[in-house]
């Protein structure tokens, strides 16, 4: 690691502004759970303002309209529509840039090393699902399927946190592996199962842009404006298109490149040329050629960190903490003078969301993982116990950023929306408790050398 006295501001200063707030909050940010508080904070703020005396405040405010105009084209939307197609867009793109990693280099490169977690995925869907549809088929009720089968991994890992050394640091990969599959199922069942009357040519358009990303990217085309046009380009078309445009995050993380352009060898090597052939004169001219190279040896510097590197340390932090919990502010409110409970917690929506989280993640993920050992598919990780693949299995019930958004595409009708959103939080309470306490009653597990559990999570 680089010394951080090597570069110093005014951030690392001793005033009164970085030393007892930015940098505090700055280590905050660090803490494996932090994205996960600041989201629950978020959400008890909605909750809290939905019910404020006199009511209304809320919906109004995320129900505002915003007219964009594009010369002759015109995007009606509200504030509420500009968070959840426009900045959940970024949300995904970190989500698929996190995804490209683990195939690239992570737990997905290995087929065997990722065939239980991805097929124990797919019981976690598919459980979740099956419990919805069993308590809520009807015509109008049975389009939120979708909704319990997402996994919240920064709350899930933030959960494992808590546990310290009585989690193995399989299970940890276990279940890094199992969110990032679920993020891939989850996209495909948006793409596929909430997206209704496409239109043919500007979803040929959004696919030509995307071609055109490829072809630049494999031309070694570096210039960041392109891109941002690109992606532009690449949302507007599927906006129009009837695809959900936050999609367009996902198929633009997927061609960032994943190697960067100067090898270690050859940053090196170009960084020891630039500093030997850097004139120690301080007239005026030599000041200038001093400036022209520590601009080189920045841009050999930056080039020798791979694209995807580069943007998912950049925005990972804005996703985590400032877009998500957005979000989950403008999504989240539920007025409970309106749920009529206790019909509320027993209506299908409601009943059907938190047992899908909580039953059915922990049948589907322990009985698909169970039977992929059974039949040779997978293997257990070292010291990772059947204990500790339930407990996971229940943590992975809590479920609450891509279960919101799905809630928002399969149900216009605020009533049931509502009711989604009561299990959701329900459900994912439940699931959050019920897992901490299956392996907090596990033994500790033994010390282990390798970083590999201090892998940051995604923004979901």
């Amino acid at each position: 690691m680089a010394d951080e006295n090597l570069h110093r501001t005014w951030l690392h200063s001793d005033r009164f502004l970085p030393a007892r707030f930015l940098r505090p909050v700055l280590r905050f940010t660090r803490i494996e759970a932090a994205g996960g508080l600041v989201l629950l904070a978020a959400f008890a703020a909605a909750l809290v303002w939905d019910n404020l005396p006199g009511g209304g405040s809320y919906h109004r405010f995320w129900e505002t309209s915003v007219d964009l105009r594009l010369g002759p084209l015109t995007l009606h939307e509200t504030l509420r529509g500009l968070v959840s197609d426009g900045l959940m867009t970024l949300f995904f793109f970190v989500v698929g840039l996190e995804i490209k990693r683990e195939m690239v280099r992570g737990e997905l490169r290995d087929r065997r090393t990722a065939a239980l977690p991805v097929f124990a995925a797919l019981g976690g869907m598919a459980g979740p699902a099956l419990i919805y549809l069993a308590f809520a088929a009807g015509p109008a009720t049975g389009r939120g399927w979708g909704i319990p089968v997402a996994t919240d991994i920064a709350f899930s890992l933030g959960v494992l946190s808590l546990l310290g050394p009585r989690v193995p640091v399989g299970a940890r990969l276990f279940l890094l592996t199992l969110a990032i599959a679920d993020d891939i199922g989850g996209i495909v069942v948006i793409a596929g199962a909430y997206t209704e009357g496409v239109a043919a040519w500007w979803l040929l358009a959004a696919l030509g842009v995307l071609a055109g990303v490829w072809a630049a990217s494999r031309a070694g085309v570096r210039t960041l404006a392109f891109y941002l046009i690109a992606g532009g380009a690449c949302w507007l078309c599927l906006f129009e298109s009837g695809v959900h445009p936050t999609l367009s995050g996902v198929a633009l993380a997927l061609f960032t490149p994943a190697a960067a352009f100067y090898t270690d060898e050859e940053y090196r090597r170009r960084a020891e040329h630039i500093l030997a052939d850097n004139p120690r004169a301080s007239d005026g001219n030599g000041a200038a050629y001093s400036d022209d190279n520590a601009l080189t040896l920045a841009a050999v510097a930056r080039e020798s960190v791979a694209p995807l590197d580069r943007l998912q340390r950049g925005l990972h932090p804005w996703s985590s903490f400032v877009i998500v919990p957005l979000f989950a502010l403008a999504n989240s409110g539920i007025r409970f003078s309106d749920l009529d409970f206790p019909a509320a917690a027993v209506h299908p929506v409601a009943l059907g969301t938190a047992l899908g989280l909580v039953i059915g993640k922990v049948a589907g993920i322990s009985g698909f993982a169970w039977l992929a050992v059974r039949l040779g598919w997978g293997r257990l990780p070292g010291g990772t116990g059947w204990g500790h693949v339930l407990g996971v299995a229940a943590v992975a019930g809590i479920g609450f950023t891509v279960a919101l958004f799905i809630t928002g595409l399969a149900f216009s009708d605020p009533a049931l929306a509502d009711r989604a959103r009561l299990g959701i939080f329900t459900g994912s309470v439940l699931a959050g408790v019920m897992g901490f306490l299956l392996l907090r009653l596990l033994p500790s597990a033994a010390p282990h050398r390798s970083a590999a559990g201090s892998t940051n999570p995604p923004a979901g």
